[in-house]
């Protein structure tokens, strides 16, 4: 009898943990938060299973704005126990109708610096308040004009552990003032892309050497820009495709450098 309630005990405490696991999700919640005078709306995205601190990655739009794209990689990474966070550098309700639209948006940004950084500063100040995040672990990423935006928030020296740039522009107008950064980066490249240019590519090589700084840089063979983006199509001509291999690639270099900068807790 003792034996069979033993048993019985074990199989409650299973089904009970069971039950649990299939009440967990994948957590989305669409939050507002403020640079100055500006609402900017973002993605908190998070596993309600996870208990404790947990690392964070801020992900950083493509030049069309916070699209399903930006929320489908943060929902990636919650699954893997990050809170992830889809920021918002436009603004509330801003989101290009086209890529003429788009490309006046992102080179306003591209040209103001000091207003890009604001924007990922107030989504990062944001973030360091939430009740699950580590803010000693926190990693930026970002697509394209994101990456440009990750690599910036790091040049500006903001309190994380690592920065990832998928495509993104490599140059800065004062690439002498990286001399400060204590981030680790990941930059992942499309070896043929016309956007980013070896010149350009050779620049921040330069940059990152003179500085010392711990990064990585790989470029994946006959991949253009917003390699990682099955929108952009296949047509490598265009300077614009999607590249499956260097797409799972990329996301597993990803989870790698995730893995050294900001490890989840076991």
């Amino acid at each position: 009898m003792k034996v069979l309630f033993a048993l019985l005990g074990v199989l409650i405490i299973q089904w009970g943990l069971m039950s649990t696991k299939a009440h967990a999700a994948i957590t989305s919640e669409a939050v507002e938060y403020k640079d100055g005078k500006t609402t900017l709306e973002g993605v908190l995205v998070y596993d309600d299973s996870w208990t404790g601190l947990r690392p964070a990655v801020m992900i950083v739009h493509q030049w069309m704005g916070l699209t399903d794209y930006e929320k489908m990689r943060a929902e990636q990474l919650a699954a893997k126990g990050y809170v992830a966070f889809a920021i918002d550098i436009y603004g509330k309700g801003v989101r290009p109708k086209d890529a003429a639209e788009a490309g006046k948006l992102a080179m306003q940004y591209k040209t103001d610096i000091k207003a890009y950084r604001q924007r990922e500063k107030a989504a990062f100040d944001y973030l360091v308040k939430n009740k699950r995040v580590d803010a000693k672990r926190i990693v930026i990423m970002g697509y394209c004009f994101g990456g440009t935006g990750a690599l910036e928030a790091a040049r500006a020296d903001f309190p994380i552990v690592g920065a990832v740039s998928f495509h993104g522009g490599l140059s800065t107008p004062n690439p002498q003032n990286t001399k400060n950064m204590k981030a680790k980066l990941l930059v992942l490249h499309g070896a043929i892309d016309p956007n980013v240019p070896p010149k350009e590519v050779d620049g921040f090589m330069k940059e990152m050497n003179d500085a010392k700084v711990d990064y990585q840089f790989v470029a994946y063979s006959g991949a253009v820009h917003a390699f990682t983006q099955k929108s952009a199509g296949n047509d490598i001509s265009k300077g614009v495709a999607y590249n499956e291999a260097a797409d799972r690639r990329s996301w597993q270099a990803l989870m790698d450098f995730l893995g050294e900068v900001a490890p989840l807790s076991k």
